[in-house]
């Protein structure tokens, strides 16, 4: 289904395990669980290709996916990836899951920083938490020109994760 879709993602995702997506075999196929694990790796990969420290918590359990470093600065990022495309655009809802709650937006409290990866045409973007608070849906035009291209700032924005201004 997704091969199409993605056909770089299938080719990574039979070189880093061994398996193709296989239509006659339904586990092989890819699913967002594993085009997330995908984009996992891919982030640890070019975090340290950047120069970054790449740290992965135990288990599912923190609200971050990864701690990237930058000499003594450290932050808590998550990191969505989507092929959800509405109004030709790509979106990602910047929540979690609260148990008994339901699903909660991310604060400062939860993350530092927000990565964004649109596999299809492997697109980054890098949002501190403080710029899209308040915000349920974030949509991004990584391969077309947008009348109101509100994220596209923060595209390969990793300088921020530097301490530095552009």
């Amino acid at each position: 289904m997704h091969r199409k879709l993605i056909p770089a993602m299938s080719a990574i995702l039979e070189e880093l395990t061994g398996v193709a997506e296989d239509e006659e075999h339904p586990a092989r196929r890819m699913t967002s669980k594993r085009i997330g694990e995908l984009s996992e790796a891919a982030l640890a990969l070019k975090a340290r290709t950047l120069g970054f420290m790449v740290a992965k918590p135990w288990g599912d359990s923190e609200l971050y996916d990864f701690i990237l470093g930058w000499g003594e600065l450290l932050w808590r990022v998550q990191l969505k990836c989507t092929l959800a495309i509405r109004s030709r655009g790509c979106e990602i809802q910047p929540i979690h899951s609260v148990y008994g709650k339901g699903k909660m937006a991310y604060g400062a409290r939860e993350i530092d920083t927000l990565v964004v990866h649109i596999p299809p045409c492997d697109a980054w973007y890098v949002i501190p938490v403080a710029d899209f608070a308040g915000s349920k849906w974030l949509r991004f035009y990584p391969d077309i020109e947008s009348k109101a291209p509100r994220w596209e700032a923060y595209r390969e924005a990793w300088h921020l994760l530097r301490g530095e201004e552009k």
